[in-house]
């Protein structure tokens, strides 16, 4: 394993590239990288970067956001099979047809989707920001809200707002086991729920805290509390432990049967991986012209109110 990360690391200063991670990839991605983040963070990272390579360790709509960002480099992803099961459920061809039932609503959408689905929007918004954003538009503002019906009724519930909802979630937060978490509530009484927004209602309802991912990082470095039931991706763990080693951190599963709450997707990005796409500049995210420049309006936008 030092052998590669030697490799990739002389392959990186060669050819003046950047490796980003999101905190969901493996702990190993995360230690080599130049950058890790969420979503915002990462794409405030891309618009600064003065890298000729953009290597992105995470899912695919990601490395779409920094190829929309940076035109002009070159953007790899180690595995083009790195799919985000959020973004998939929204294509954009169902959601143009959705959106025709709501001509005066502005189209605010979850970063976590497709570049096509970009293009649609007119502010995208990150778990970060997404309340913030909402609040700065006029109160009377009608709102469709794509694709995570989870956020969206979060933001509902904190706004009072009545956005349109599209009926799209992510295949992790989504399967959270409730009757876990309550379980693991009754085993550690001391310790604090910390939940992101993409999970449903009856588990946001159960939490101490909810925020971005960067959010829950954030809270539980500085709060005094020294146990965590964190109901999130797995990678999280690596950064919140990193951070706060005489903590403890305990993980809401999806599935009682396995110790894990794992994205596959975000798995992908191995060392292995990034290594061969570094050597090979490929696979590359490649996006027409017109459609980048339609897309980026939208998270210029989002930059622009965040």
């Amino acid at each position: 394993m030092s052998a590669i990360i030697q490799k990739i690391e002389q392959l990186k200063k060669e050819k003046n590239a950047v490796i980003l991670a999101h905190y969901y990839t493996l702990p190993e991605v995360q230690k080599i990288a130049d950058f890790v983040g969420d979503s915002l963070a990462l794409a405030r990272y891309a618009v600064n970067t003065d890298a000729d390579i953009i290597l992105f360790a995470g899912v695919h709509f990601m490395a779409e956001t920094s190829k929309i960002l940076n035109p002009t480099k070159k953007v790899l992803i180690p595995d083009m099979e790195a799919h985000c099961s959020l973004a998939d459920s929204c294509p954009a061809e169902e959601l143009e047809l959705f959106l025709k039932d709501y001509p005066n609503h502005v189209v605010l959408s979850y970063i976590n989707c497709s570049a096509q689905v970009k293009a649609l929007s007119d502010i995208i918004v990150t778990s970060s920001n997404a309340l913030k954003i909402v609040n700065a538009l006029p109160k009377d503002q009608k709102i469709v809200f794509t694709p995570d019906r989870n956020l969206g009724a979060y933001i509902n519930s904190q706004t009072g707002k009545e956005m349109v909802l599209w009926d799209g979630a992510c295949h992790v937060h989504d399967r959270l086991n409730v009757d876990q978490l309550v379980e693991m509530k009754e085993k550690y009484p001391h310790a604090k729920v910390l939940a992101h927004p993409e999970c449903r209602g009856t588990v946001l309802a159960l939490a101490d805290f909810i925020g971005s991912t960067t959010a829950m990082l954030n809270y539980s470095e500085k709060d005094d509390t020294q146990e965590y039931i964190v109901a999130t991706e797995t990678g999280i763990l690596y950064e919140m432990q990193k951070r706060s080693p005489h903590k403890k951190f305990y993980l809401v599963q999806t599935d009682t049967k396995c110790n894990c709450n794992d994205c596959e997707f975000m798995k992908l990005s191995t060392l292995s991986s990034i290594l061969s796409a570094l050597e090979n500049e490929k696979p590359e995210i490649l996006l027409d012209s017109e459609l980048m420049e339609k897309a980026k309006k939208s998270i210029l936008k989002m930059l622009e109110l965040s």
